[in-house]
C-alpha cells in the first residue's frame, strides 16, 4: 500500500477480528498507528459535521469496549491512540505529524458520519494522502441491494430476498497476529479524558448485565447458540428468560461483526444438523440480522430519516405534547405492568426486549399521542444499544410513519400482550414487584382486581402502583379518530 506509516482509526468497529481496516493495514508491511477519536464534547469543525453525541448509557458501554480494544491490541504489539476533539481537525493532523501514507477506516452510514469522512477523505487527498474505507459493519453495502428500477426497497420481505440472492457472505477475517508500530506516535489522552462514565452511579445494574468487548460478544454469541438458537421461533416474544441473544450492543459498537455471526449461526445448524423447526428458529434469527441490515438501508438512502418521518401520511396528525405523560412513561408509572416492567428494565439495564419495546413504543405514539422523536431520544439516552439506523427505523415502525411500517390503526392493548407473551407473570413480577404478590388473572390488569385482593397482595392503588394514566379503549377511539382526521385532510 506505502510504505509511510499507516492509521487505522476506529469507529463502530471496536474488535480486531474480521476488522478489514485493520487486516490489511496489518498485511502492509508498515508500521500503524491505532487510534480513535472521540469527539462528543466538540464535534464541530470547519462546519464539517459529526455524528449525533452517545446517550449515557451508550457512553458507559463505549469506555469499557476501549478498554477491550486496547487490550485486545497490545496483546499483538499494538495499543489504542485515544484523541478528543474534532476528527476532522484530530485525523487530518495526526496524519501530518506521523507522515502517513494512508488512512483506512470501515466505513460508517450515518449521514453525519459518512458526511465527516468525505470531508475528511478531501482534506487528507490534498495532503497527498489516501483513506481508504471497508465494510465492517453490515452482511451488505447498502447501495448494492437494489430494486429492479435501480431504487432503494422500502418493505423489508423483498429487501430480504434480494440480500439473500448476493450470493455467499464472506467469512470473517481472523484477527493479525502481530502489529508493527509507529515508533513516535503522540500519547494521545488518557480514557478518563473523554469523561465517559456517569458522575453518578447509576449504571449499577448495566454494570451487572453486561460484559462489553470483543470477548463478551463472543461469550454471548456462544451461549445463545447452545442455549436458545433452537427454541427462538417460538420463544423470541417472550421476555421473561434468555430467549434472545442479546447480541445487540456488541454489534452496535462492532465488537463482533455480522458475518461473524452468520457463519456460527450457520455452522451450528450443519454441526447440529438443524431441520424442521430447529431450522426454522435459526434461519427466523438470520432474518433479524436482515431487519438491522434493512435499517442501515433506509438509513443510507433517506438520511433525513433520523429528524422527520419517511412518509407523510401523518403530516397533520394531533400529536400532543404532555410533559406529565411523558414521564410517568419514561418513570415505568404509567399503570399498565407490562409497559411499566420494559419501561424499568430500560432504566435498569440499558436494555429491553424487543417484543416490550413494541408495546411500550405504541404505548407513547397511540394510547399518549406523543410523537415517535420523545421516544426515540429517550431510547438514545438509556440503550447500550442505541444504534443510528435501528433506532429511528424501528420508532417510525411502530408510529407508522416510516417503512413496512405497522399500519397505525393496529394498536397494541398492553394488557392483552402482558397475557399473551408474559402470561406467568415472571416478567412484570421482575420488573415492576410492587405487582408480584397479585393473582396472575389481575397481574396485567390490577385496576379490575377486587379490594380484597389488593388488600392481601399489599397494593394501595394510586399510592404504591398508579391507576392507568389512560384507559385504553378510549385511547383507541382517540388515536383512530386522529388518524381518520388525518386521512380526510
Amino acid at each position: 500500500m506505502t510504505d509511510r506509516p499507516l492509521i487505522v482509526w476506529f469507529r463502530q468497529d471496536l474488535r480486531i477480528a474480521d476488522n478489514p481496516a485493520l487486516h490489511r493495514a496489518s498485511r502492509s508491511g508498515s508500521r500503524l498507528v491505532c487510534v480513535y477519536v472521540h469527539e462528543d464534547d466538540d464535534p464541530a469543525h470547519d462546519d464539517v459535521p459529526a455524528p449525533r453525541p452517545l446517550g449515557g448509557a451508550a457512553r458507559w458501554w463505549l469506555h469499557r469496549s476501549l478498554l477491550a480494544l486496547d487490550a485486545d491490541l497490545r496483546a499483538i504489539g499494538g495499543r489504542l491512540l485515544l484523541l478528543k476533539g474534532p476528527a476532522a481537525r484530530e485525523i487530518p493532523a495526526l496524519a501530518r505529524r506521523i507522515g502517513a501514507g494512508a488512512v483506512l477506516i470501515n466505513r460508517v452510514y450515518d449521514p453525519e458520519g459518512a458526511a465527516r469522512d468525505r470531508a475528511i477523505g478531501e482534506r487528507l487527498k490534498a495532503d497527498g494522502i489516501h483513506m481508504a474505507g471497508h465494510n465492517a459493519l453490515l452482511l451488505h453495502e447498502p447501495w448494492t441491494i437494489e430494486t429492479k428500477t435501480g431504487g432503494p426497497y422500502q418493505v423489508f420481505t423483498p429487501f430480504w430476498r434480494a440480500a439473500r440472492d448476493k450470493g455467499e457472505i464472506p467469512p470473517p477475517l481472523a484477527a493479525p497476529d502481530r502489529l508493527d508500530l509507529v515508533e513516535d506516535a503522540p500519547e494521545g489522552v488518557p480514557l478518563a479524558a473523554l469523561d465517559l462514565l456517569p458522575r453518578i452511579d447509576w449504571a449499577g445494574g448495566i454494570a451487572a448485565s453486561w460484559t462489553p468487548g470483543s470477548a463478551g460478544a463472543r461469550d454471548r454469541l456462544a451461549g445463545f447458540l447452545n442455549r436458545a438458537l433452537t427454541g427462538y421461533k417460538p420463544d423470541r416474544d417472550r421476555p421473561a428468560g434468555e430467549t434472545t441473544s442479546r447480541l445487540s450492543p456488541h454489534l452496535r459498537f462492532g465488537e463482533i461483526g455480522p458475518r461473524t455471526v452468520w457463519h456460527a449461526v450457520h455452522h451450528a445448524i450443519e454441526a447440529q444438523g438443524l431441520t424442521g423447526p430447529a431450522r426454522a428458529s435459526a434461519d427466523t434469527f438470520l432474518t433479524e440480522l436482515g431487519w438491522r441490515e434493512f435499517s442501515y438501508h433506509l438509513l443510507h438512502h433517506f438520511p433525513h430519516l433520523p429528524a422527520r418521518d419517511l412518509k407523510e401520511t401523518l403530516t397533520g396528525f394531533p400529536w400532543r405534547e404532555d410533559a406529565a405523560a411523558l414521564d410517568a412513561w419514561q418513570r415505568g408509572r404509567t399503570g399498565y405492568p407490562i409497559v411499566d416492567a420494559g419501561m424499568r428494565q430500560l432504566w435498569h439495564t440499558g436494555w429491553m426486549h424487543n417484543r416490550v419495546r413494541m408495546v411500550v413504543a405504541s404505548f407513547l405514539v397511540k394510547h399518549l399521542m406523543i410523537w415517535w422523536k420523545p421516544g426515540e431520544a429517550w431510547f438514545w439516552d438509556t440503550l447500550v444499544d442505541a444504534d443510528p439506523a435501528s433506532n429511528t427505523a424501528s420508532w417510525q415502525w411502530s408510529a407508522g410513519t416510516g417503512a413496512d411500517a405497522a399500519p397505525y390503526f393496529r394498536i397494541f392493548n398492553p394488557v392483552l400482550q402482558g397475557e399473551r407473551f408474559d402470561g406467568d407473570g415472571a416478567y412484570v413480577r421482575r420488573w415492576v414487584p410492587e405487582l408480584a404478590k397479585l393473582p396472575d388473572r389481575y397481574l396485567h390488569k390490577p385496576w379490575t382486581a377486587p379490594a380484597s385482593v389488593l388488600a392481601t397482595a399489599g397494593i394501595r392503588p394510586g399510592q404504591t402502583y398508579p391507576a392507568p394514566i389512560v384507559d385504553h379503549d378510549q385511547a383507541r377511539e382517540r388515536a383512530l379518530a386522529g388518524y381518520a382526521q388525518t386521512r380526510k385532510e
